[in-house]
């Protein structure tokens, strides 16, 4: 009997709730809940298209319906897109509501920190607003021996997953031509067995993108002789850079236009290769692939621009106290280099190529004093400004921590061969 008592109070529970949901359903005065219907709706589409060479951002909006007024009002809200100024490769995202014929909302990056929503709104026809991208900086710090040439070196060294491609091209191109550009010269200084230490400033994205922020620190053996390098900005933000004992690494004058190594050196008697005889060489040569960029070693005034003679496409700039400096063999000038024009020390002025009396890809670099040429690899910069007064303890502090930074693993530290 008393096993069967709680088979039987479940049978009399069934009972009761089946008879109560009778008399429910029987009475018209009862209204149950009923939660409201869930609609399916298709998705919003997303299309994305590119300005292509050659077109107009008309054009490109024009493939998505946004024409005349509406492209006017689009425009208005978006001062900060200049249609002259986009470039062929930008990318725009276009998002399309669910029956539209017409995007609602468009997407575009403008550059590495901003992108620009574009939306249709109900009191006005387009509302732009620009968001602000957050990169969250971090040190990495390379150490090694150079293998063969130190740009191969923290090429291989550096992963994709640390710094992308282009972006590891900045850094080592920072590193040997606007840093060291003054002390060392890449193309003959550093050989196979100099060590190294690096430390720069890799910064990250809220997208997980990656990019080189700058050089923090530097210790770079040439020769048996240590090259420092601290960054500490200028009154202005712009970074500048002290040896170890506080002294500007900055002079009136780079020691090569470009980064590369020496194929021919500043001789009285060399065998030309085109000419087939033997000819005072005036100059150095520099090995460079097609389209490298050449910068200028000094502040200057733009004396010629183009082709002359065996020079091929050349650029000659007049500097102060009589030196002019001279850059040939150029596949083409820089943007804005015309005779007449002011440029500053490091600015692209031309792209290596191999054009007048040239048999392969390089860049010929003369120096000039009075007219006459003499060996720019045997010139006496002289010493940096030292670092100002007002900003000494701030250099003692930057150069205590980022140098114990560069002695110790940083957060992140990659490392080739012995330290």
């Amino acid at each position: 009997m008393i096993r069967r008592r709680p088979k039987l109070a479940l049978v009399l529970a069934a009972l009761v709730v089946a008879g109560l949901w009778t008399a429910v359903r029987a009475s018209p005065d009862t209204h149950l809940p009923i939660a409201a219907a869930i609609v399916a709706t298709a998705p919003a589409r997303f299309v994305t298209d590119t300005l292509r060479r050659g077109e107009t951002l008309s054009e490109l909006f024009a493939r998505h319906g946004i024409e005349g007024s509406d492209l006017s009002a689009l425009l208005a809200a978006a001062p900060a897109l200049a249609p002259r100024r986009v470039r062929a490769g930008q990318v725009f995202e276009f998002r399309y509501g669910v029956a539209g014929p017409r995007p609602e909302r468009v997407r575009t990056r403008l550059d590495p920190d901003r992108v620009l929503w574009l939306r249709r709104g109900a009191a006005a026809p387009w509302r732009g607003e620009i968001e602000r991208i957050q990169w969250i900086p971090s040190p990495v710090r390379l150490a090694g021996t150079v293998r063969s040439t130190l740009y191969q070196t923290l090429w291989d060294l550096i992963p994709d997953s640390v710094l992308p491609a282009p972006e590891r091209d900045r850094m080592i191109y920072d590193l040997a031509d606007g840093v060291f550009g003054w002390q060392i010269d890449f193309a003959r200084d550093l050989v196979e067995g100099d060590r190294f230490q690096i430390l720069f400033e890799r910064l990250v994205s809220s997208q997980g993108e990656a990019r080189y922020g700058r050089l923090l620190a530097a210790r770079l053996w040439a020769r048996g002789r240590v090259n420092t390098a601290f960054v500490l900005p200028d009154d202005q933000g712009r970074n500048a850079y002290y040896d170890e004992q506080g002294r500007s690494l900055r002079r009136a004058f780079k020691l090569s236009p470009v980064p590369y190594r020496i194929t021919s050196r500043y001789s009285l008697s060399r065998f030309h290769p085109i000419l087939r005889t033997w000819r005072a060489h005036l100059g150095v040569d520099y090995r460079a692939p097609v389209g490298a960029p050449v910068s200028a070693t000094a502040d200057g005034t733009v004396l010629r621009a183009g082709r002359w003679g065996g020079y091929g496409i050349m650029v000659a700039l007049r500097h102060p106290n009589g030196i002019q400096t001279r850059y040939a063999h150029l596949s083409r000038l820089g943007r804005g280099i015309r005779p007449g024009a002011h440029v500053v020390q490091g600015q692209v002025i031309g792209y290596a190529g191999m054009t007048g009396l040239a048999n392969a890809p390089h860049v010929h670099y003369e120096f000039l004093k009075n007219g006459r040429q003499v060996n720019p690899t045997r010139l006496d910069l002289g010493d940096g400004t030292p670092v100002p007064k007002a900003r000494a303890a701030a250099f003692e502090a930057v150069r205590y921590h980022y140098g114990r930074l560069l002695d110790a693993p940083a957060p992140q530290l990659l490392a080739l061969g012995p330290n």
